[in-house]
């Protein structure tokens, strides 16, 4: 292959690899625009948590109601970061959350802190079964984390 042919080729290979790369990272069609300079590529790790109240039993999938924490880690430029999750459950629906932040650096905190200003708007009066939210005030690797939390929140909460 002549070379000129061959960074023509490596060119488009390229280009649609970049293509790709900014349709994975646009924002959905469900949740509004925001400003978005963290990429969710690498959001993955182990959530851990532990029940604060749990009480009468919530009508979906057989959730208890309650107050339930929890602890998720995700990937970020920066390494592992954990964010920590609060949600309140009655009758099976999530009735508050509140949010931990647990930054390792100023990227992270400011990431985080939007984050914890727009979730409520993404789940509460929303079934827990209904809840994986994907970029949230324009964090999307947050949005990793938070979902872990969810899940050992759903265990919780049987």
């Amino acid at each position: 292959m002549k070379p000129s042919l061959r960074k023509t080729v490596f060119a488009g290979v390229a280009g649609l690899s970049l293509a790709g790369t900014v349709a994975g990272c646009a924002p959905s069609a469900q949740q509004p625009a925001a400003q978005d300079t963290e990429h969710s590529a690498g959001a993955s790790a182990s959530a851990t948590g532990s029940a604060a109240t749990g009480s009468s039993a919530g009508a979906a999938a057989g959730y208890k109601d309650g107050t339930y924490s929890a602890d998720g880690n995700y990937k970020s430029p920066n390494g592992t970061e954990t964010v920590g999750v609060q949600l309140t459950l009655a009758g099976g629906n999530v009735s508050a959350v509140e949010i931990t932040q647990h930054p390792s650096n100023p990227n992270t905190r400011k990431f985080q802190g939007e984050f914890a200003g727009g979730i409520a708007d993404q789940v509460v009066g929303k079934s827990l079964d209904e809840i994986n939210v994907s970029k949230v005030a324009g964090s999307s690797l947050t949005s990793g984390g938070f979902n872990q939390a969810v899940e050992a929140i759903k265990a919780q909460a049987l």
